[in-house]
């Protein structure tokens, strides 16, 4: 066999894949860019309008509820999950009774399907007969339990705090992988040399987590912008689009309202800054790469 042809046998096992990738990935994504220019209700022909979509959605109130609560998830999911996971991480790291049991404990809600979790929560927020309710009455602190998925001042904070409960379990994992990963003589030498366990946690265990920390980072930031079952399942961004994000308002659009073009505009935004933060953590790994 010629050097020429065992040069291109390795890339002909990526055209498969690379179809694959062309006609399920980047040709959807060039159509619903398509289709955030015309006027379809998913029936008839698409009528084209130029950018008529994009002037309505900055000009629609709901856009901006449902914005502002992806990015109140947002804060709340880079921050919240990621330090009480790392914090769990951190104590089952160590030796004691039970690890096992916990470490299964804490990530079992991550294999819960997020209908099953959102109903599950739904019962559990009854403003009646749901046990967080009935927990508080029974204190006698009050007569009378909040409306958890009725009043929109709590609303999007009980959904979310539904998310934290998920995302504690996952977050814990990667920690605990990348605290695997050190090597506990570093450890020992800074304890010898006289560090506190704060001092070594700070300046030692923290700094080589970076690169899971990114890794966290990303994925919580991702999960935020693509919220959408919670909301969907336990509200469908009610009460008054209370806890309305802009995957259940970009649905809603689409296949409720039948405005497939207006949704598609939606889409066309959450992936732009979804896209944002990829590029982001692609330039912090090439950033890493050219260091090594």
């Amino acid at each position: 066999m010629s050097r020429t042809k065992r040069d291109i046998i390795p890339y002909l096992f990526l055209v498969i894949p690379v179809l694959i990738y062309i006609i399920w990935v980047i040709a959807p994504m060039f159509y619903t860019f398509y289709l955030s220019l015309t006027n379809w209700n998913g029936l008839t022909t698409p009528e084209f309008i130029g950018f008529k979509n994009y002037t309505r959605l900055f000009n629609d109130k709901v856009f901006y509820i449902s914005l502002i609560n992806n990015l109140k998830w947002l804060g709340v999911f880079i921050t919240v999950p990621v330090a009480l996971g790392l914090g769990l991480a951190m104590m089952l790291n160590t030796a004691i009774p039970g690890e096992k049991f916990f470490k299964m404990t804490f990530y079992m809600p991550m294999v819960l399907a997020m209908v099953v979790s959102g109903l599950i929560w739904g019962w559990m927020y009854h403003p009646k007969g749901g046990l967080i309710n009935t927990v508080i009455v029974s204190t006698g602190l009050i007569a009378k339990g909040p409306g958890w998925l009725s009043d929109r001042d709590i609303v999007l904070w009980s959904i979310i705090i539904v998310a934290i409960w998920r995302q504690v379990g996952y977050v814990m994992v990667l920690y605990l992988a990348g605290l695997k990963s050190i090597n506990p003589q570093l450890l020992e030498a800074a304890t010898v040399d006289g560090a506190t366990g704060w001092q070594v946690f700070w300046r030692i265990i923290l700094p080589l987590l970076t690169p899971v920390t990114v890794i966290v980072l990303v994925i919580s930031v991702i999960d935020s912008l693509r919220a959408f079952d919670l909301v969907s399942v336990m509200t469908r961004g009610g009460p008054a689009n209370a806890s309305s994000v802009l995957a259940n308002f970009m649905y809603i659009e689409s296949f409720n309202n039948y405005k497939m073009g207006y949704g598609a505009a939606i889409a066309v935004i959450l992936f732009l800054i979804s896209l944002s933060f990829i590029a982001l953590y692609l330039w912090r790994v090439m950033q890493d790469e050219m260091e090594y």
